[in-house]
Parts: C-alpha cells; structure tokens; sequence
C-alpha cells in the first residue's frame, strides 16, 4: 500500500524547489505554507482535509468558486476541439467570440482586443501601444508617462516604472523608466471638512498643472478606477475618473484603465470606469476575467488607436507577442465566466451580498483600533491602529496566521485589511466570513 503523503511533506518539498511569490522565503521559518489538496465553492481544503474559506479570492482572481461545474464543463468540451493554436495568422471561435463580447460591454466603446497571460503583459501592452500610437501619429516627443502616488501596475520592467510603491519598485530602480507621479485621490487623504468628491477634485488638479506644463511629452497616465488596490485599498470617488477623462481629452494624453483586480464585477458594476460614464483610451484586464481557472490577460482598445497602426508598412504595426497569446482554453473560461453573469444576474446578487458583509462587520465600525472603514462594491477594507511601529511591521503576518488558524484566508496589506470574497458565498458562508474576521481581528490587535 502507498504512503499517504501529509501537508508536512508537500510543504518540505515545496520549501526545497519551489521560490513562492511576494515572498520573503525566510519568513516561511515562522509563517507555514499551506500545502492545498483540492477546492470547491469558496473553501481551499488541505491534505488532512482543513478547510480554509478563500475571502480574498486567491489572490482576487477567483468569481465563481473554485471548481465550478459549468466552467469546468466548457473547458472540458474545448479540451476536446482545440487547446492552444498560435494567434499569428490563425485565429479560433473562442478568441473571436470572447473579443466581441468584451466589445458590446462596452458600448463599442472598446472595441479591439490584444491579448496576454498576465496583468503586468497587459500593462505593458498598452504602454507599449500608446508609446507606438504617438509615434506613429508624428508626436515622437510623447514619450513618457504618469501614475498615482501609492500605484501598483505590476512587476515587469516597464509595468514596475508606473508603478509607486517602494517595496517592489525600489530595487530595481537602476532599470526603470521613471514615470511621473501624481497625488493620489484617496479618499483617506481628506482634511477636516473635505469630502471624497473634494479629494478627488484636488487630486485632479495636480494632474491639470503637470499636463499644462507637459502635455507635449506626456503620452498617457495610467490609473486603477476607483480602488488602488496594492497600497491598501485605497479608494476614490469617481469623480476623479471624469475630471482625467476631461482632462485628457484637452491636453491630448491617453487614459489608460488598469482594471486588472477591479474589473469583472469586483466594484459592482462589471467595469469600474462605468460608475463614471467614461470610457479610456485603453483597458486592461487580467485576474477575473477568466474566473480564476488560466492566465489570461488583454488590452482593448479604440478604433482611433487601432487605426494609427493599420499601415502597409510593417514598422508601425504592433508587433508585440506571446506565444500563448489568446488562448484557447483560457479564453473558454472567459466565456463560461461572462454566461454566468448573464444568466445568474451577478452584479445584483453581489449588491446584496456586499451589503449583508456591511452588516455583518458593522460592529467594527466604532472599534478604537480601527479606521477609514470602507466598501466599494465586493471589495471591503479597514485600516488597524496600531501606534507601536514594531507591532504595526508585523501585523500582516501575525492576522495572516491567526486567520488560517480560524479557518479563512485573509492576507492584509501592511495594516489594511480586505475582504474580496469570492461571488458564491451562501448566508452561512457570509455570516462565518465576517465573524471570523472580526475574531480575528480582535485577537490580533490585543497580542
């Protein structure tokens, strides 16, 4: 008879061979892995079948639970027709089919896709394309770009120079493009009297002053619509997303929508720039949008944009690639992922669930450690009070190993803790979620 293989071996031989992500691997001496066996719904189940309830989505790509059976069954079928074909000279019924749809969510708006594996991929596309477009157009000059303070784009090279968030940015910055940065619109940043609406105008303006000054050299500014999610949540009134649309309609700069974490749903609508009446220049999407199943990221676009590259000469045609560029299974998932926000009516089941979350960790509200209570959508977030700074630099780490001993997976970012459950939750599942992150809470903010 074979011998059962524990946790405790899978965990040994992942330390030896595998370099784990965002991740200080000697940390792993105090903080232990979790060795994963299987999934469904939103629960993780190790090998000894502990379950952990998945509340940030792993790494907020999951929407409709792990192992859901109408993905797993789309897949299934395509397994069986065409699993990757290369997307230079060919083209397949998924990638067709996921690109138009994608499209009529926009309005049209949108209406040609690029596609990737990842969402640094995409950032990099679609600076790479607005770099090109300019060029292309005669304004060789527009060559630089600009992000929000405390911004996270990703980790590529091009992706980390808009990028303003110093633990992954500043080792690498001999290598970086460096991108002008602009103050943030976090609402967290109001003084006394001010709204969210007054720190989004405020931060508006800083951006009017750089393009006034250099729009000629400016080609596009990129933005997380309504929720940063890297620096901690940060959220913003949309507001903001209107003002930089004007803005960079006058000055003739691109606007360019990293909806990599906050699109498909995440801040209840399917697209944050939505909840703005805006549409930009470019989108990115990754994360969602496959619902969690394959890497699978793209950039859309608009025909101007589109068109500034259509030329009989091959040097102003895009000429960025990925070998698995749309593929076919990941695009299959898309698929299935977008039907089942036609057919369950998502965006309004979510609404409610957002709002029995709210309710559930409502008596966080007036705890004296916490602060800057916020919700946008399926994303829910609190800062800890934490004045010792010892303590403060190990929070994360310590509500990490708490919450697993509670059975829920929850990673704060520095001393911001988030929700970002997965859409599948039951009542029972949402009523669990909350309490235990409360407990959680509580036991970690009187060690």
């Amino acid at each position: 008879m074979k011998p059962t293989t524990t946790s405790a071996d899978w965990i040994a031989r992942s330390l030896r061979s595998v370099w784990h992500p965002c991740t200080q691997m000697q940390h792993h001496e105090e903080v232990p892995l979790i060795a994963v066996s299987h999934a469904k719904g939103p629960w993780l189940y190790d090998h000894e079948g502990q379950r952990y309830l998945d509340g940030i989505s792993s790494w907020w790509v999951n929407l409709f639970g792990h192992a859901n059976p109408r993905i797993n069954a789309a897949l299934k079928d395509q397994l069986d027709k065409l699993e990757h074909a290369m997307l230079a000279g060919f083209t397949h019924e998924p990638v067709i089919e996921l690109s138009e749809q994608l499209a009529a969510l926009t309005g049209q708006q949108l209406g040609h896709a690029f596609y990737a594996s990842d969402g640094a991929s995409a950032v990099e596309i679609a600076l790479k394309m607005s770099f090109h477009y300019w060029r292309n157009a005669g304004h060789a000059d527009k060559q630089e770009f600009v992000c929000l303070q405390g911004s996270y784009h990703g980790e590529t090279v091009g992706a980390l120079g808009v990028t303003d968030v110093a633990l992954f940015k500043d080792a690498y910055g001999p290598l970086l493009r460096a991108a002008r940065t602009v103050t943030s619109p976090d609402a967290r940043n109001a003084v006394d009297g001010e709204s969210a609406q007054d720190v989004a105008l405020r931060a508006a303006k800083d951006v009017e002053a750089l393009f006034a000054e250099r729009a000629d050299k400016i080609a596009a500014i990129i933005v997380e619509p309504l929720v940063q999610c890297a620096t901690g949540m940060a959220m913003h009134d949309p507001l903001y997303l209107q003002r930089l649309r004007e803005l960079c309609d006058k000055y003739h700069v691109h606007l360019i929508a990293d909806e990599i974490a906050v699109g498909c749903g995440r801040t209840g609508t399917f697209f944050a720039c939505e909840q703005a009446a805006i549409w930009p220049d470019f989108m990115c999407l990754s994360k969602g949008i496959s619902g969690g199943y394959l890497p699978l990221s793209l950039v859309l676009t608009t025909d101007k944009v589109y068109e500034g590259f259509y030329s009989e000469d091959i040097t102003r045609g895009f000429l960025h690639s990925h070998s698995y560029t749309g593929n076919a299974l990941a695009c299959r998932a898309a698929l299935a992922t977008l039907q089942i926000f036609r057919d369950d009516d998502v965006l309004n089941k979510n609404r409610e669930t957002a709002t029995r979350l709210m309710l559930e960790l409502a008596p966080l509200l007036d705890h004296k450690c916490v602060t800057h209570f916020r919700q946008r959508g399926m994303i829910l977030a609190f800062d800890a009070v934490e004045p010792d700074t010892q303590r403060a630099s190990t929070f994360a780490r310590r509500f990490f190993t708490s919450a697993v001993e509670n059975e829920l997976l929850l990673r704060p970012i520095g001393r911001t803790v988030y929700l970002m459950p997965p859409y599948v939750l039951d009542e029972e599942e949402i009523v669990g979620l909350a309490a235990r992150t409360r407990k959680v809470f509580e036991k970690v903010i009187a060690e």
